[in-house]
């Protein structure tokens, strides 16, 4: 399978309620690193800590000021289902597939950029979430879960914060 493109996707908040449809942003995973230096080592290195990241934003952009976008502004918890539709080539047949994508996510508002009114235009309002959890899965295979909290992260079926836990005694 020769994947090419996501043919649509939509929102949903609580897992079944539509917001509508947007443009996302998906966070950026920046592990969180220390410069480790010194006898040893010829040079530097910025070694990430595992299963540790800094700050993951989720950007939902909007064509119209609606109802749904100020609800995305409640100090309180979000519950968002991204769920898409990805085209791929299956070149052993010939023939063009389709994959379901999901991606969950959970965390709190961040900001709200209300847009712009202008005559006949967009307004391109703007929801930022500040993400703890993250879970991909991709043609019903789960590839990635992250969790902030909860000291998850698994990645393609390794979870490389189960020592940690253990450590904790978690």
């Amino acid at each position: 399978m020769v994947p090419e493109k996501l043919i649509n996707f939509r929102v949903y908040q609580d897992g079944d309620d539509l917001l509508g449809i947007s443009d996302v942003t998906l966070p950026k995973l920046d592990s969180i690193t220390e410069t480790v230096k010194g006898a040893g080592v010829a040079g530097e290195i910025d070694d990430p800590t595992i299963g540790h990241f800094g700050s993951m934003e989720l950007e939902l952009n909007w064509r119209s000021l609606v109802k749904s976008n100020i609800v995305l502004a409640k100090p309180t918890g979000v519950h968002l289902d991204l769920r898409g539709a990805c085209q791929g080539h299956d070149s052993a047949k010939n023939v063009l597939k389709t994959m379901p994508v999901k991606i969950v996510v959970e965390g709190t508002p961040k900001s709200t950029d209300l847009g712009k009114l202008d005559m006949g235009a967009t307004t391109d309002t703007k929801n930022t979430i500040e993400v703890t959890y993250i879970k991909i899965t991709v043609d019903g295979e789960p590839v990635l879960e992250i969790d902030k909290f909860n000291y998850i992260c698994v990645i393609d079926g390794v979870d490389y914060m189960a020592d940690i836990r253990d450590a904790l005694g978690l």
